[in-house]
């Protein structure tokens, strides 16, 4: 794929993470999900292609803790 599943301004404001996994396996990350929450990232899209499934979580850049860029 060579489009990012997101818009390029995104990438000014936050921290991206693109997740890909099938619509079943989505479902079983119910905890993992949660911890992201809890760790300050947003779900910002979720989006099908085809079989598969993608999730983009966000952080804005000036939420995270310093000295910390890919906790």
């Amino acid at each position: 794929m060579t489009n990012k599943p997101y818009p390029d301004h995104w990438e000014a404001v936050a921290d991206l993470r693109v997740f890909r996994t099938t619509s079943e396996e989505w479902e079983k990350l119910l905890g993992w999900r949660a911890d992201m929450r809890k760790r300050g990232w947003k779900l910002l899209r979720v989006s099908s292609e085809g079989p598969e499934m993608v999730a983009i979580f966000g952080r804005t850049k000036t939420d995270r803790p310093a000295g910390t860029p890919f906790a």
